[in-house]
C-alpha cells in the first residue's frame, strides 16, 4: 500500500469541511484559503480549490463579493451563507461522530 497516496485521500475527503471551517472565522480571499490550508497541512493547490469553492457556491453554502486591490484586479471574497453556517454545525457533530467511531474501533 502507498501510505502517501491514502494520506492524500484522507486530506481530500475532508478538504470541503475544511474550507467551510476557515470561512466561517470570516470573508476570505482563495489564496488566504490556500495559505491556511498548507498551514495546516492539509495541502491544496488552485486548481483543486476553485472547483470546489464553485461546487460549495452552488449549493447556497457560499457567497462571494468583488473588492477592489491596491495591487492589480479586483479581488473575490467568500463567506460562508446562512445556509452554509448550518450546514457546517451538521458537520461539526458527523466529525465528531466520525473521530469517536474510529477511537471505539482502535481501542482508545
Amino acid at each position: 500500500m502507498d501510505l502517501e497516496n491514502t494520506k492524500a485521500q484522507m486530506r481530500k475527503g475532508i478538504l470541503e469541511y475544511c474550507i467551510l471551517s476557515v470561512l466561517s472565522r470570516g470573508s476570505c480571499y482563495a489564496s488566504d484559503i490556500i495559505r491556511e490550508l498548507k498551514e495546516a497541512k492539509v495541502i491544496v493547490v488552485e486548481g483543486t480549490l476553485y472547483p470546489l469553492l464553485t461546487r460549495q457556491k452552488n449549493a447556497g453554502l457560499l457567497s462571494y463579493r468583488w473588492e477592489e486591490s491596491q495591487q492589480g484586479p479586483p479581488r473575490k471574497y467568500y463567506e460562508l451563507t446562512k445556509e452554509g453556517q448550518q450546514y457546517l454545525v451538521a458537520l461539526d457533530k458527523s466529525w465528531e461522530e466520525l473521530v469517536e467511531s474510529v477511537k471505539l474501533i482502535r481501542g482508545k
